[in-house]
């Protein structure tokens, strides 16, 4: 069973970007040790630089990523949704964003969370591209702590396992036709009749809801399940979306697009979508081609 350098290795992914990818992977290693340890669950008194309360939680977790980050020399430039703007960190080429926990809101009831990164070489993320990427993964940390993977050569699982390493346990991952959603922003379906008739075509035809309020757990279900949809449109409240195309959006329509699915805002890929400010939100529909398209057709 190949171990996480062992896999990138076997892709021939380039020393300093293995480098990268292996911080992050360190980063993801320390955040489950402080979920599992169950301190930081608290409410820290703040808001992030989105206006979103925070939990202490989130701040250590953004802590870890970016103490680690610190140590890698080929790291220049980093953003994080807990800061307010990008942050030149080294001389490095490479360039990171991530959010350090998504869906925090959910650890006080014990429910999945996630981490989210993106890796570019860049000097700014201003006018980036997802398409830009050279890699995308995310974290969950449930029953257990995994990680999807993209080094642009398909989708693949690690889980953390009792020796404390990431081994590789699911292979070319794939996503196809299937009867699964997982509705986001049901709120605009007040605002919103072209929503509501989606959401009635999904119950009609007898789909399977699978929706935790996590976009983390809800697209690594879609990936794993190889089927499925994840929405969240925009409304009145929301005009340009409440998801983050730089931190959130454009490395999971990257990790769907390797694994067959499509990433739409509704009428434009995701990861063609240019970057114009670093908190940035879009509208985003993630999952099979087929159903994708659906929302475009219904929302677009």
């Amino acid at each position: 069973m190949q171990n996480f350098s062992e896999y990138l290795r076997s892709k021939e992914v380039s020393d300093d970007l293995m480098s990268v990818l292996e911080t992050l992977e360190e980063s993801v290693k320390q955040i489950s040790c402080s979920i599992i340890g169950g301190h930081c669950c608290k409410n820290a008194g703040s808001v992030n630089s989105s206006g979103e309360e925070q939990i202490a939680l989130d701040l250590q977790s953004d802590e870890i990523i970016t103490n680690e980050i610190s140590k890698n020399s080929y790291i220049g430039l980093i953003a994080s949704e807990e800061k307010p703007g990008e942050e030149r960190v080294g001389r490095g080429e490479f360039a990171v964003c991530y959010d350090p926990l998504d869906g925090s809101s959910l650890v006080d009831v014990n429910l999945a969370v996630g981490s989210i990164f993106g890796i570019y070489k860049a000097e700014s993320f201003i006018g980036v591209r997802g398409d830009d990427q050279l890699a995308s993964m995310i974290a969950v940390y449930g029953p257990r702590t995994t990680i999807l993977l993209t080094v642009k050569s398909g989708v693949v699982e690690f889980s953390l396992n009792k020796d404390g390493e990431f081994e590789l346990v699911r292979d070319d991952l794939k996503v196809e036709s299937g009867k699964m959603f997982a509705p986001g922003n049901l709120r605009a379906c007040a605002f919103r009749e072209d929503y509501k008739k989606l959401l009635a075509f999904w119950c009609e035809n007898q789909y399977t809801l699978r929706y935790s309020g996590g976009m983390v757990p809800d697209v690594n279900q879609i990936i794993l399940k190889g089927k499925g949809v994840f929405s969240y449109p925009a409304y009145e409240e929301t005009p340009e979306g409440k998801l983050r195309l730089l931190f959130e959006c454009a490395p999971m329509a990257l990790l769907m697009e390797e694994a067959g699915g499509k990433a739409s805002d509704g009428r434009v890929r995701i990861l063609e979508k240019e970057v114009s400010y670093v908190h940035e939100r879009t509208p985003v529909f993630l999952g099979s081609k087929e159903e994708v398209e659906r929302c475009d057709e219904y929302l677009g």
